[in-house]
C-alpha cells in the first residue's frame, strides 16, 4: 500500500513515515512538489496539510478532484475550526484529524479509509479459495497461510483492489517503487514479484485469477 505525506514539518513528517513502515510513504513538503505528486502518480491514501509553504492545501485537494481521482484522502491540520472542517469534507476528503493527533489514530484512520474506498468497508478479503486478512497481513488458502513477502502482499492487494482491471507493468512499478519507479531502466523487478506470488500462490491450489494480458499488463479477475 503506498501513502503520500504531504507536510511540511519535518519532524512530523519524519514521525509519520515511521510509525508506518508498513506502507510504501512518500512525502512532499511544499504546495508545488505536493500538487506535482498528486497530479503524476496514484495512492492508496493520501495524507494532506492544508498549511503549506507556496499554496493552500484545499487547491491541491480540488486539482486532485477535478481529474477524478479515487485515491483517499485525510486532512491532517493545526486548522480545527468546524468551518475549515466542512469546506475541505465538502471538497472530497474523506476524513480529517487536528493536530496533534496519536499516530495510532492517524493508522487506524488510515486503514479505515483504504478499506472503504478498495475492500468495501471489510477487514477480511474473501475469493472462493483465497483468504485475505488485511489487519494480520496473513493470506490463507484452502485455509493454509501462504508467506508472502511486504512487496508481494502489497502486490496481491493492489490487484485485488483493483479487480477485473487491466494494470499495466508501469502502473505496478511505480506502486511498488513509488516515484522512483521512472528511474528504474526495466520492470524486471515487476516480473519477479509476479512470478513470485503466481508460483506460491498456484502451489497452493488458488484458482488462477492472476492473467496476463498480452503487452500491456495484468488483471485479477472475479
Amino acid at each position: 500500500m503506498k501513502l503520500l505525506v504531504i507536510e511540511d514539518e519535518t519532524d512530523l513528517a519524519k514521525s509519520i513515515t515511521g510509525y508506518l513502515a508498513d506502507y510504501a510513504c512518500e512525502t512532499a513538503a511544499t504546495y508545488a512538489e505536493a500538487l506535482e505528486k498528486v497530479e503524476t502518480y496514484e495512492y492508496d491514501c493520501i495524507l494532506l496539510d492544508i498549511m503549506l509553504p507556496g499554496g493552500d492545501g484545499i487547491k491541491i485537494l480540488e486539482a486532485f478532484k477535478a481529474l477524478n481521482r479515487q485515491d483517499g484522502v485525510i486532512i491532517i491540520s493545526a486548522r480545527n475550526s468546524l468551518d475549515d472542517k466542512v469546506k475541505g469534507l465538502k471538497t472530497g476528503a474523506d476524513d480529517y484529524l487536528a493536530k496533534p493527533f496519536h499516530l495510532s489514530e492517524l493508522a487506524a484512520r488510515i486503514h479505515s479509509v483504504i478499506r472503504r474506498k478498495n475492500f468495501s468497508n471489510t477487514d477480511v478479503i474473501v475469493q472462493q479459495e483465497l483468504k485475505v486478512d488485511l489487519l494480520s497481513k496473513k493470506v490463507t488458502v484452502h485455509g493454509y497461510e501462504i508467506p508472502l513477502t511486504k512487496s508481494e502482499f502489497d502486490l496481491l492487494l493492489y490487484l485485488m483492489g483493483n479487480k477485473n482491471r487491466v494494470i499495466s507493468k508501469s502502473a505496478l512499478a511505480e506502486h511498488l517503487s513509488g516515484d522512483i519507479a521512472d528511474m528504474l531502466d526495466s520492470h524486471s523487478f515487476v516480473y519477479a514479484h509476479i512470478k513470485n506470488l503466481r508460483k506460491k500462490l498456484g502451489e497452493a491450489g488458488y484458482g488462477n485469477y492472476l492473467k496476463n494480458v498480452y503487452g500491456t499488463g495484468y488483471r485479477w479477475e472475479d
